[in-house]
């Protein structure tokens, strides 16, 4: 399974709540630039997962405008920042289970995105995930290991 882990796109402040906060125009843009990068390497999702916080669900709306319409997307309460890593981390895995899928998006945050990656990988520390970065992991049965990790100022 090649899991893409995405953190969502820079987000303003002028919001009710942390939850309620939205793209800025350089967060679209930067969403932009790494779904067309994306786009290069893989060309559809057979399953996306979304944290429930509207930051992450725009940078979804405009990554999808990217790639085919998924087998399955689905808004997961378990990947709001403050999540446990253990919990998301079994949460992916048996949707992709549950879904057979071979290609898997998850856009999210820090910090949980990064210790996600030590969750996964045995023995990574938990990386610094840019807002709209990217990194690839890459797992087969027990197995897992990150490819590569980008963010807009890698990728240009």
């Amino acid at each position: 399974m090649q899991l893409f882990l995405m953190r969502h796109g820079e987000a303003g402040y002028q919001a009710q709540s942390d939850r309620d906060r939205t793209l800025t125009d350089t967060g679209r843009y930067h969403t932009r630039l790494m779904s067309n990068f994306l786009n290069r390497l893989v060309t559809d999702f057979d399953l996306v997962l979304v944290s429930p916080y509207l930051r992450a669900q725009q940078t979804w709306q405009e990554v999808a405008t990217h790639f085919p319409e998924p087998r399955k997307w689905v808004t997961a309460d378990e990947l709001v920042p403050s999540a446990d890593p253990a919990t998301a981390a079994s949460l992916i895995l048996a949707y992709a289970e549950q879904y057979k899928a071979d290609k898997v998006l998850v856009i999210s945050h820090m910090p949980l995105l990064g210790y996600l990656v030590s969750e996964l990988v045995a023995g990574t520390e938990p990386p610094l995930f840019a807002t709209s970065g990217i990194c690839l992991l890459d797992k087969h049965a027990e197995q897992c290991h990150q490819v590569w990790m980008h963010n807009p100022h890698t990728i240009s």
